[in-house]
């Protein structure tokens, strides 16, 4: 849901001033994400994205930018942050945190292949290895207190059936132990309209504003519930062996990860259906809002809970 807090051309052409981008041309909100007001930027030397933070502390703001410079130095198509005059990523517009980031080219494919999938396992795998050397540290802001705390929040709105089933996944994932597993950054929101594309080559990884410290694996099982999964919510076979085979290539997956998959598929269903059940039943204020239903994620739980899977050998 973007935008929430609207960007006068003028106090936007005063902060830019900061910068040496040049002047300012074009301003547009974006109506897409989830936290925070986005916009295009057009200036005489190029095009940026303006983000203002509407709910994350000022103070976690300098990991996630952070982390996108280091994943930008080790080659990765991720959108650099460019700093002000005196050196900072991190700035103030319309008195909310804002940054200004590189513009990255691309379209995304919202009806993914076997080889787009492949392309973005292996994608993954490359953030995850990169990151592995990045020094700040952050957890999964979306982890296990994240979970317990949002599931308060949204009983009260829920059918009988699903409070049901949500409170017997959380019971569920309370017994599973993830920590032994591989820990890393990741960026936990991988779905497909975070993915630009040039032809058949990935031009832009955005939104990195989820991404966190946590089990590597939790990050293979948010991409796969979303880039391989049917319209009814189903993993689609050839399109999961593909992204999981391309990981594997460049990160193979050990023996606690292949006993612990079913259990972290659910995990990412879970997590995505409480914080699409927040923003349906408890949204935040917005010039222009977008909404996506918690039915697809409970639904996606509901499967994973009866379809058990495996990872490639």
């Amino acid at each position: 849901m973007s935008v929430f807090t609207p960007v006068a051309h003028e106090s936007l052409a005063h902060w830019l001033g900061h910068y040496a981008v040049g002047r300012l041309v074009e301003l547009q909100g974006i109506s897409a994400g989830v936290q925070n007001s986005n916009f295009f930027v057009t200036t005489t030397l190029g095009r940026y994205v303006l983000t203002l933070f509407e709910g994350i502390p000022r103070a976690e703001l300098p990991y996630y930018l952070h982390l996108m410079g280091h994943l930008a130095r080790h080659g990765l198509p991720v959108p650099g942050p460019i700093a002000d005059r005196d050196n900072e990523y991190l700035g103030t517009l319309s008195d909310k945190p804002a940054a200004l980031v590189m513009r990255l080219s691309g379209r995304s494919e919202m009806a993914p292949t076997a080889a787009h999938c492949a392309r973005v396992g292996a994608m993954l795998a490359g953030l995850h290895l990169a990151g592995l050397s990045y020094g700040r540290r952050q957890d999964n802001p979306r982890g296990a207190a994240w979970r317990h705390a949002t599931a308060e929040r949204v009983r009260p709105f829920l059918p009988a059936e699903e409070r049901t089933l949500l409170d017997a996944e959380l019971a569920f994932q309370a017994g599973n132990d993830y920590s032994r597993l591989p820990q890393g950054v990741i960026h936990a929101d991988l779905f497909r309209d975070n993915v630009l594309w040039e032809g058949d080559y990935i031009g832009g990884v955005i939104d990195f504003y989820f991404a966190g410290h946590d089990a590597l694996l939790f990050d293979v099982a948010v991409t796969v519930n979303d880039w391989c999964a049917t319209p009814d919510g189903a993993l689609d076979p050839e399109r999961s062996q593909a992204l999981l085979d391309a990981y594997h290539a460049e990160r193979p997956f050990d023996d606690a990860e292949r006993g612990n998959w079913s259990a972290m598929l659910r995990a990412a269903a879970l997590r995505f259906w409480l914080s699409r059940a927040e923003d349906f039943h408890l949204p935040k204020p917005g010039e222009m809002v977008l909404v996506k239903p918690p039915s697809e994620y409970r639904d996606i739980l509901r499967l994973r809970i009866a379809q058990p899977h495996s990872l490639p050998v």
